[in-house]
């Protein structure tokens, strides 16, 4: 697999400009979604994995193949960052699922010992009210024993009942390859053709 960091970017109109399907992945800011994306693209270090959460601020694109893309978008929900931000970073999010034309799904990042909160309840529901299908990946499912992760898989399906639930561990490599398969497959992501652009991309 070939994969390589092209751009970043801090607003919709600096996002790359042609024909190529996306894939967005979001999620709180220490949920694991740049441990999540490297291993699934069995890189070390491409996506950066900051040490402070919330740091970074920036949609982070990655061309996969020469075919499609990896969208690292902000992270969000930190407590340390100022509501100020966390509005702006919101607005952000939302004004790129509406008109990014590339956007075939989203990945919602979520570590599995967490609770369902309103920050995924909210991107749940603006994915369905958008019509972008979405798979929920579990992250960090090695801190739990094979009961406790079916459990929490259970559980919080029933706060997502049209996407799929994928437990994934970046430090164990265990569901990655799964789960990148399965994106491949529903998001049908070799092939690239009828999106139409406008000047937002």
């Amino acid at each position: 697999m070939k994969s390589k960091f092209i751009k970043s970017a801090t607003e919709l109109q600096h996002c790359p400009y042609d024909k190529l399907k996306e894939v967005a992945f979001l999620g709180r800011s220490n949920a694991g979604k740049s441990s999540l994306i490297n291993s699934l693209l069995n890189r070390k270090g491409l996506a950066k994995v900051s040490g402070t959460p919330g740091k970074t601020r920036l949609m982070n694109f990655f061309l996969v193949n020469e075919r499609y893309r990896f969208v690292d978008l902000p992270g969000y929900g930190y407590a340390a960052v100022s509501d100020k931000e966390k509005e702006k970073w919101a607005k952000f999010i939302e004004e790129f699922l509406f008109y990014r034309k590339n956007l075939m799904g989203i990945v919602l990042v979520m570590d599995i010992r967490r609770k369902w909160a309103d920050y995924e309840q909210s991107l749940y529901n603006l994915s369905l009210n958008k019509g972008i299908p979405g798979i929920l990946a579990l992250t960090k499912s090695d801190k739990l024993n094979q009961t406790k992760t079916s459990k929490a898989v259970k559980l919080i399906k029933k706060s997502c009942p049209i996407w799929d639930v994928m437990p994934v561990s970046s430090l164990k490599k265990t569901g990655v390859q799964e789960m990148h398969k399965y994106m491949f497959k529903i998001w049908n992501l070799k092939e690239n053709k009828d999106i139409e652009l406008d000047a937002r991309g």
